[in-house]
């Protein structure tokens, strides 16, 4: 091995001439080019960005050459793009884990096999740099490195997601100098940087030189100081030189207007100040910024500035002194190429997607983002919790190494300046930045001495911010004192202990769900109850859903077939398999339903009626600093699927916070008691940053008549029952065989199921028709999901007590009692089927249903019908467009939808489950495109499904690519499913959206259709 010394092993080096954190700025020459923000366009900066020569060993053991020397030959050596994550681009092992350490848990040390990847860089150092000072900045390097310049040893950092700059100034020449770098995948650092994520290695973010004057600002902190009545602002800009510089600071607005300057002559450090009466606040929405110049010699630095003042009064969490619900998500950076590395555009998507869902908080999870990514956070206006590159969730795992296992690092004092360090480097990077509300202390890493250091020392330096840290919950045995920390942060808190927390008046501090409602697979179907919550107590500041994108690695099966790969398909072990699947939108951030139902139950605007007959409501704005002005409203009534009455107003007008009482100009007779729906679809009125005009930001809707299912449905078979001729039926080897005008019928009896259905010789089933309990397993259904295969649930097969028969004035009368068990099990179900044929070929089912007591909740209860293939053609009455379901509907809209089969189904979950259900169906139709089929309705709405797949096809399968579609098209017709939920991490799924019930009554009417005679 090299002869160098082994840091990566010792607690008391965390770099070696590094030099101190500082604000993120890149010096400019002049205003207008410092404006633009483009970093290449300044004489001061030089990407080190693009192709260098790569070595990667699998233990640093194997690295016995001086690589970093000037003369050493590595041409040879591989081409590898900087930045990147070595492990994308084929070198070493793709891996993903939660919470355990991929190494053995013995602090501080590692593997002696610890890998290590060489970079050789050639470069040629700008001709008028020769007087300057010269610096690197690495903004990320995962997870620590030794440095070499032209064949000199620089310096060492680790430290993974936080910046590392050195002063090459005495190791540069004029014309082509080398850099070479030697980095390592594990360092004592690993122990606390065990976030939930795939492990990364490499020079994975920007890398670039800076040539800075001789006498130059070090650092800067613009200090914003509000008077007490609020009207005026003093901006203290605390400067750190590197000599003695006359410093200008110039102020100015969005249109390049001087606000306010000042000069002075600073050594070391000193201040300037700038007095600005009543400036426009910042705020997510309105991030108002204003352009602070600092100028000294030849360099300009920019900062973005955002007056607002951020605080807790009387138990509230309060921006510009006004309460607001953080209405957030958890971000980790993800790209299903890159890995680890961000390309800005990708950065820019994210937050215009989490704007147009209605997300106004990103917590940086866990560790701070790219630089770039908070002040595009200041300009679309989005609140961010900053947390530190701390996690220790392993330390937990590994066992009772001693007592108070998961605060054994955080209660070390040999571990103080590791945990410290990355508080400090963290806020002096991010200091400047607006869009920064919070600080917060790392994640899972249990809670003692060590940070209350980090949070000590936060307080010191930054009194415009809270302090925030989940990990202080009373049962998890931590440090008792947490007066450090501003807020009270829980994950995942049941809607029982968000209640019971805001009714016990021993709790004085604001309570941030920093994780709830686990966004995996098809889930969030607990937000609405949350967010009930969240609006009724000022003391609740909302929380971020974990998370907000899925992590799955784009790859190809042999076959080219291409899918998102997770934890163990690239023979990675131990790994958390689907476990990092688990976002609110596709690793290409195609949204999942779960963000459009996050969407409106985030939306800014609810509306309630006033008088629904006379067109009258409450429009409340739930903004809590603009006005409706920049929003329009279209009005729509729809009787059928067909727009009956519309309207739309141009301009709302209430306040932030207020409401507005609105008249719509519909006819409410008009509507002669016919089945209607009254929405109401709020737009943007102009273009902004983050979505074009006639963005639909919310909507709401009110049902003016219910429709009379079963009246209408029986007013159907009686009349027409007239017109047709008697029902013949015969018993026929087994099977009882019945024929009418235009169809025939076969009923099984040993099976007490219909095997045929035909009408004018076209086959409507594929195969018996049969009761089902079982869907595929959904990823929240994890913890229930032991008890349903304990009892048999996903293999339970329907036995026929006995079947009978008879002729009837309506038509023919058949009787079937049944029962659903498993093998080794007492039965699960209980039940009658009573299925009446009429004349006129209407299939009438009414069941009648009991479910043994003491049983687990169904995952569902309802009837498995299998179509012939053609049969793609959907038409249904109910909420849609999107997947809906018991506990995840507020985001559908009631209404009557013409789709296909393929558009039904939700292929965007990369672990394949249950998914595509229509909640609250009246009727839906399943035909060829010539609109021949079958039409399903019941007396009360019931759960609908069609695809290509059986629930046990999606439960076999663990990727898209195992799924093979059937020919067939397989319909599911539910009395009720079981909710969604979010329980794959979260609370159990609530009492009220479990498919429970003892006793019930499921109807249905089947019938062979025609859809033009319809």
């Amino acid at each position: 091995m090299l002869n160098i010394t082994k840091h990566w092993e010792d607690l008391n080096v965390l770099h070696v001439n590094r030099e101190e954190a500082r604000a993120y700025y890149i010096p400019y020459h002049d205003e207008v080019t410092a404006k633009t923000r483009k970093r290449g366009r300044s004489p001061y900066f030089q990407t080190l960005n693009g192709q260098w020569k790569f070595q990667y060993h699998a233990s640093v053991a194997q690295v016995h050459q001086a690589f970093y020397q000037e003369g050493h030959d590595v041409n040879h050596w591989d081409n590898l793009t900087v930045p990147s994550c070595w492990q994308v681009n084929g070198y070493d092992q793709l891996h993903y884990i939660n919470y355990n350490y991929p190494i053995s848990c013995d602090p501080p040390f590692v593997p002696d096999d610890n890998p290590a990847g060489l970079y050789v860089r050639d470069f040629e150092m700008p001709l008028e740099w020769e007087a300057k000072e010269r610096y690197v900045v690495f903004e990320g390097v995962n997870s620590c490195f030794y440095l070499w310049v032209n064949g000199q040893y620089v310096g060492y950092s680790q430290g993974s997601r936080i910046p590392a700059e050195f002063n090459l100034t005495e190791y540069l020449r004029p014309g082509s100098n080398r850099m070479a770098l030697m980095v390592l995948k594990w360092c004592d650092g690993t122990y606390i940087e065990d976030q939930d994520m795939w492990r990364y290695s490499g020079i994975y973010r920007d890398v670039y030189l800076l040539g800075r004057d001789k006498a130059h600002i070090r650092d800067v902190f613009h200090k914003q100081h509000f008077a007490a009545t609020g009207n005026q602002v003093t901006l203290v800009s605390e400067i750190e030189t590197t000599g003695r510089l006359n410093v200008k600071t110039e102020l100015k607005d969005a249109t390049g207007k001087l606000v306010a300057a000042a000069e002075g002559v600073i050594e070391g450090k000193g201040s300037l100040k700038l007095d600005v009466d009543h400036p426009l606040m910042w705020s997510a929405e309105n991030p108002v910024l204003f352009d602070l110049y600092v100028t000294a010699g030849d360099e300009v630095l920019l900062s973005s500035v955002g007056f607002r003042t951020v605080d807790v009064h009387e138990g509230v969490f309060r921006i510009n002194g006004k309460a607001v619900k953080l209405k957030g998500v958890n971000r980790h950076d993800s790209h299903p190429e890159l890995g680890q590395t961000i390309p800005l555009e990708a950065m820019i998507e994210d937050i215009k997607l989490m704007k147009q869902y209605n997300v106004n908080t990103v917590r940086t999870a866990h560790y701070p983002n790219d630089p770039r990514f908070l002040e595009l956070c200041n300009e679309f206006g989005m609140y961010v919790i900053d947390e530190a590159d701390l996690e220790c969730h392993g330390i937990g795992q590994a066992g009772n190494f001693k007592d108070g296992c998961h605060h054994q690092l955080s209660g070390d004092p040999a571990w103080k300046e590791a945990f410290l360090e990355r508080a400090v480097r963290m806020v002096e990077r991010d200091k400047n930045q607006a869009s920064v509300i919070m600080w917060s202390l790392g994640n899972e890493s249990g809670y003692h001495v060590n940070h209350i250091a980090m949070a000590e020392w936060i307080r010191s330096r930054d009194e415009s911010r809270l302090v925030h840290y989940e990990g202080t919950a009373p049962q998890a045995g931590g440090h008792p004192n947490t007066e450090s920390l501003d807020i009270e942060s829980r994950m995942y808190f049941t809607y029982d202990e968000v209640r019971n927390y805001v009714e016990d008046n021993n709790n004085h501090k604001p309570l941030f769900l920093c994780e709830y409602s686990h966004a995996m697979g098809n889930s969030c179907g607990d937000l609405g109850d949350y967010w009930d919550l969240f609006y009724a107590h000022p003391q609740l500041m909302g929380g971020c859903i974990w998370e907000w994108t899925d992590h799955g690695i784009a790859t190809k099966t042999a076959e080219g077939q291409s899918y998102y790969a997770y934890g163990g398909d690239f023979g990675d072990s131990p790994n958390d398999g689907n476990f990092c699947i688990d976002g609110l939108v596709t690793p290409d951030r195609k949204p999942h339903s779960s963000l459009i139902e996050l969407k409106q139950i985030h939306a800014p605007i609810r509306v309630e009626a006033i008088d629904l007959s006379q067109g009258l409501f409450n429009v409340i704005n739930r903004h809590d600093f603009v006005d409706l002005s920049p929003i329009g409203l279209h009005w729509k009534i729809t009787s059928d699927g067909v727009t009956v009455q519309q309207g739309q107003i141009w301009q709302l007008e209430a306040e932030a916070g207020s409401e507005q009482r609105i008249s719509l100009p519909y006819d409410f007779t008009a509507l002669n008691g016919q089945a209607a729906e009254l929405t109401l679809s709020f737009w943007n009125n102009q273009e902004t940053t983050w979505a074009s005009m006639g963005y639909e930001v919310a909507f709401a809707q009110f049902v003016i008549y219910e429709a009379q299912s079963l009246a209408r449905i029986q007013e159907e078979i009686t009349a027409s029952s007239i017109a047709y001729r008697q029902i013949q039926a015969e018993e026929v080897l087994g099977a009882l065989v019945m024929t009418g005008q235009g169809y025939r019928y076969v009923f099984s009896l040993d099976q007490g199921a219909f095997a045929s259905i035909t009408r004018e010789g076209l086959e409507m089933l594929a195969s018996p028709l049969r009761f089902h309990i079982w869907r595929a397993p959904i990823d929240n259904d994890t913890y229930i999901l032991g008890k349903w295969r304990e009892e048999g649930y996903d293999r339970a097969k329907t036995k026929i007590y006995g079947t009978t028969w008879e002729h009837t004035e309506d038509g023919v009368s058949l009787n079937v009692k049944f029962s659903i068990g498993a093998s080794d099990r007492y039965p699960i179900v209980r039940g009658e089927a009573n299925w009446s044929v009429r004349h006129n070929g209407v299939i009438q089912l009414q069941t009648q249903v009991n479910v043994r007591e003491n049983f687990p909740y169904l995952p569902r209860f309802g009837l498995e019908w299998i179509m012939p293939a053609g049969n793609e053609e959907i038409e249904y009455y109910g909420y849609g467009p999107h997947e809906s379901y018991l506990d995840k509907h507020r985001s559908a809209r009631k209404g009557r939808y013409l789709t296909c089969l393929d558009d039904l189904f939700q292929d965007d979950y990369v672990m394949p489950q249950e998914n595509g259900s229509r909640y609250g169906t009246e009727w839906a139709m399943v035909t060829n495109m010539l609109g021949m089929g079958m039409k399903f309705a019941s007396s009360r709405p019931f759960s609908f499904n069609a695809s290509h797949y059986t629930p046990e096809d999606l439960a076999a399968a663990s990727h898209t690519y195992d799924l093979k579609p059937r020919q067939e098209t397989v319909i599911q017709l539910d009395y009720k499913m079981s909710g969604v939920g979010s329980s794959s991490v979260g609370p159990q799924l609530l009492d009220a959206y479990r498919m429970d019930d003892k006793a019930f009554t499921f109807e249905l009417w089947l019938k062979p259709i025609f859809k033009e005679d319809e």
